[in-house]
């Protein structure tokens, strides 16, 4: 019985290392390809209003994108944080203000999770005969979004990371290996 469940332990560490480098080879090498829109996944809002760190860094990426005609269209998406501000209209402000025309961003404030903004976003590219979408988040959230987004009928998922290394990121990963087979199961 021993050996067994330090077999069993041995397989499951094995298991769970394998799956961490593949979410990190997975976000950290960027699909890039000429697509309808792009979607940036919501994160923290600040106390006082701006976009966290994370936020920025994901906005500051999709700009860059968007400047170098990757995508025609933005949505943004995201819900009303603990903080109490609605994360997707911080995220169209912020963009906005660096350029980008308003009528290029779509909001989507009820995407309050991964699968909603999913969800959100297929109803809004079928709604505007738009088929192609490249994803924006962190590194390690980019291979979960991408089932998301294939489990609500995206064919392909391009994706772009934000550039921004923290030490959560070891949470992150821990918590994405998680959320991932929570997502493949249903």
């Amino acid at each position: 019985m021993r050996k067994f469940i330090q077999y069993t332990t041995l397989a499951i560490l094995l298991w769970f290392g394998f799956h961490i480098v593949i979410i990190v080879f997975d976000g950290l090498n960027d699909d890039l390809e000429f697509v309808d829109v792009g979607v940036i996944l919501g994160n923290k809002v600040e106390l006082d209003g701006q976009p966290s760190k994370r936020l920025q860094r994901r906005l500051d990426r999709a700009i860059e994108l968007y400047e170098n005609k990757y995508f025609k269209y933005v949505i943004v998406s995201g819900g009303i944080g603990k903080e109490g501000f609605d994360e997707a209209r911080v995220m169209k402000d912020y963009l906005i203000q660096a350029g980008i025309p308003e009528d290029r961003i779509i909001l989507d404030s009820k995407g309050s999770n991964t699968f909603m903004t999913a969800k959100n976003s297929i109803e809004i590219v079928e709604e505007m005969n738009l088929n192609s979408v490249m994803i924006i988040s962190q590194y390690y959230h980019i291979s979960r979004t991408k089932l998301a987004f294939n489990k609500v009928g995206f064919d392909k998922v391009y994706s772009a990371h934000a550039r921004i290394f923290e030490i959560r990121d070891i949470y992150s990963l821990v918590r994405e290996f998680i959320a991932y087979y929570k997502y493949l199961v249903s």
